[in-house]
């Protein structure tokens, strides 16, 4: 059963790290945000991160206040495997998973967030 965007938005940062990567690999598709100038970033203390989120509809739930001109950007699962984590990766950029407005959700390289989306055939033991 699916839980909707605010449901989701109260969980742990782990939980919601969980939740993302399930509807990833449901919908085969990740959301973030953009605006004209691009690719929304956010940064901690030590990184810039892109962040990610698992619906339009939770993405949404971010673009408000000074984020309120962004607009969802779907990105099918298999163009951000193949482009966005090697281009992130270059680039020291990390992922924000599913952030919330009080919470940045856990933040984690682009390559781990990839292997949680990767087929389990693939992975090997």
């Amino acid at each position: 059963m699916s839980k909707s965007a605010k449901e989701a938005s109260q969980m742990t940062p782990e939980a919601r790290y969980d939740y993302f990567v399930e509807q990833a690999k449901e919908h085969k598709t990740l959301w973030t945000l953009q605006d004209n100038d691009g690719c929304v970033m956010l940064t901690t203390d030590d990184e810039d991160c892109i962040p990610m989120w698992p619906s339009e509809e939770a993405a949404n739930l971010w673009a408000v206040d000074d984020w309120k001109d962004c607009t969802p950007l779907a990105i099918p699962q298999d163009e951000w495997l193949e482009r966005w984590v090697p281009g992130m990766q270059d680039d020291d950029l990390f992922v924000a998973v599913f952030p919330v407005q009080d919470d940045l959700g856990v933040v984690i390289e682009p390559f781990d967030v990839a292997q949680r989306l990767a087929p389990t055939k693939q992975q090997k033991h």
